[in-house]
């Protein structure tokens, strides 16, 4: 018995001929891919250059590279079984780049690895148990995308998908077939040379397939802005966000061509998952497509034959898309940029935005009501207004001045504060972060509103700020950055959870469901701290869909002063699996849940579960204020 098939012939027992042969067919086999490969790298290269790429930090770079691509950490967490049938398909051909590179040197009397050596013989059993795993797992794969056919991998069968699979499997197999092959058999060769025939089919075949990702992959983690859902900034007045294909940089064509089509982004869609046109593999697709027939160069629109804006609008920016992508790629960018180009060169039409839009421009609140309001709700609150002396500036946001609702969260956690003796201000004056307008691509606004904003905060002298939205703490900490230096902010759930031994607490057996804001969760990993607050309050239990792979409410993105045209409301979804705990009480830790969630719970009847935020879970337990006595 034998170990591997090129070393199963001495290399004298391959005539000349044979030789020849084999180098020629090498040869028109490398040709082949360089000829479909290079004009996909050609056209990655010939893309603009990202204007805010910085390879720094380096180390963050390696660490994702080796977790996300060498560990397929990211493949397996988020869908186990298959995730681990594909890391061992990877694994094997990590394993087996040493023995294709022998095989090959073999074939032309210059084989390295022999048997008879304890590494040699050591690596070909190492290689044959990822062989065996890997036709587990690609056998795995293949029903599940054939037989099964998930959904979200879309309707269309690909051959290409089912011959590459075979191909895989081809090569396994006949590397352990020789184990069983007797030395000096004339099946040896044969064998040799049909692994050899399948590696040669199958390296010009992955430019042009879906399997290109085990090329380009690696790169596209390694290179990836490495901060989630960042927005890059505009590179001057003559960017206008993806118009074309000019305004198309390199990170994007190289994450377009990286796609898998796993479908992991549109399986936790929430715009996709409730009915509606927007697909985010079909959005990255829809580029990959633009680039192949259009180019970089072009100044054909991207939007219509190749994205949809109607699909684009759709989006809440909730990041499922980007959170699960194994492939590095960042769906919020591209989606954004290409809201950026309709908006910015006047495609986009709605009503609802344009008004959302005058009312930032003109006004200081994106619902679009008199800054007076505001000051009402504070002289009401007897808030104390910020003066630079005390240690915390109180953000209300839109939500907490203007929304009912919002204003009780705020009026509950200033109950807080205040029983815990922290000093804290409102500002006087205080402008939207301009969180909606960013995420729906009018920068001009949005510009508009950080600088003010940073301008009134350093006159104020804040050092710490706090809220209980977490649209605004992302976009005072990283997108006004562009702008300035804001000052520090956190999250109430941050903040109370700090306090927790401080607070009184409420000892029930009552069930209680924390549904985590995307904003707060994947945004800002924060989900040990809003639990906490609920575990203080009574008995957590878990929606289906919770921590990392929470459900959206429906609100970012703009959408929540847009509204749903099409599809299932995904408030209403969302609000049903939460219900769906039994659960006596929601808790949220974001205004615009509450407003969305409060309002879904509300078209379900009677029998809804309470909606409240996790401040008033806490102000619940505080001493009730001592009314005043008759005079």
């Amino acid at each position: 018995m034998t170990l591997l098939l090129p070393t199963l012939a001495e290399p004298s027992s391959f005539a000349l001929g044979e030789k020849l042969l084999f180098a020629a067919l090498a040869v028109a086999s490398g040709l082949l891919f360089a000829h479909r490969f290079v004009p996909i790298l050609r056209t990655i290269l010939r893309a603009r250059k990202d204007a805010d790429f910085r390879l720094s930090p380096l180390g963050r770079r390696v660490r994702d590279l080796v977790w996300d691509v060498m560990c397929q950490a990211k493949v397996i967490r988020q869908r186990p079984l298959p995730g681990l049938a594909h890391a061992f398909v990877f694994w094997s051909f990590c394993a087996f780049a040493l023995v294709t590179l022998n095989h090959c040197a073999a074939g032309l009397g210059l084989g390295f690895l022999s048997p008879a050596g304890l590494f040699g013989r050591w690596y070909f059993y190492l290689a044959a148990a990822f062989a065996l795993a890997c036709s587990a797992g690609i056998l795995g794969l293949f029903v599940r995308r054939f037989l099964v056919r998930p959904r979200w991998l879309g309707s269309h069968v690909s051959w290409e998908s089912g011959f590459i699979a075979f191909l895989i499997f081809n090569l396994m197999m006949t590397y352990l077939a020789a184990f069983v092959v007797p030395t000096g058999s004339p099946a040896v060769k044969v064998l040799w040379w049909v692994h050899t025939l399948t590696l040669l089919v199958f390296l010009p075949i992955l430019p042009h397939t879906k399997h290109l990702h085990l090329i380009l992959s690696p790169a596209t983690v390694f290179l990836s802005r490495g901060s989630f859902s960042r927005i890059p900034p505009l590179a001057g007045d003559e960017d206008f966000g993806l118009v074309a294909g000019t305004d198309l940089t390199r990170l994007a064509a190289l994450q377009a061509y990286s796609c898998v089509e796993c479908g992991r982004c549109t399986e936790h869609c929430p715009a996709a998952d409730t009915g509606k046109l927007l697909n985010p593999k079909e959005i990255v697709l829809g580029l990959r497509a633009y680039l192949n027939e259009q180019g970089p160069a072009s100044a054909e629109p991207i939007l219509g034959k190749y994205n949809a804006q109607e699909a684009v609008f759709q989006c809440t920016t909730c990041g499922s898309c980007e959170f699960q992508c194994p492939v590095g790629i960042e769906h919020l960018p591209l989606i954004v940029g290409l809201r950026r180009g309709a908006v910015n060169t006047g495609t986009w039409e709605d009503d609802r935005g344009a008004r959302l839009f005058l009312a930032l421009e003109r006004g200081t609140n994106a619902l679009g009501l008199p800054a007076a309001e505001r000051e009402k709700f504070i002289q009401k609150q007897n808030f104390p207004i910020f003066d630079g002396s005390q240690e915390y500036c109180l953000w209300l946001g839109c939500m907490g001045a203007y929304d009912p609702k919002g204003r009780e969260i705020v009026a509950d956690f200033a109950r807080v504060m205040n029983y815990l003796g922290t000093s804290y201000g409102v500002l006087r004056k205080e402008k939207c972060t301009g969180d909606p307008v960013r995420r729906l691509g009018n920068d001009l606004v949005f510009q508009q509103l950080a600088e003010s904003n940073l301008e009134l905060l350093a006159q104020s002298h804040a050092k710490k700020i706090v809220t209980i939205c977490p649209h605004c703490v992302r976009t005072i900490q990283e997108d006004w950055k562009e702008f300035g230096t804001p000052p520090a902010i956190e999250h109430h759930s941050e903040f109370l959870a700090r306090h927790l031994s401080r607070l009184p607490q409420v000892h029930s057996d009552e069930k209680i469901v924390f549904h985590d804001p995307c904003y707060l969760g994947r945004y800002r990993n924060v989900y040990d701290e809003p639990r906490a607050v609920v575990e203080h309050a009574g008995t957590r239990v878990e929606a289906a869909r919770s921590g990392e792979r929470s459900f959206c409410c429906g609100a970012g993105g703009g959408l929540t002063f847009l509204g749903e045209e099409s599809g299932e409301r995904v408030s209403h979804v969302r609000a049903a699996e939460l219900a769906a705990t039994g659960a006596a009480t929601v808790a949220a830790a974001c205004p615009f849940c509450n407003s969305m969630l409060h309002d879904a719970f509300a078209a379900q009847g009677s029998g809804a579960p309470e909606f409240v935020d996790i401040a008033q879970l806490t102000a619940r337990a505080l001493p009730q204020p001592t009314p005043p006595a008759n005079g």
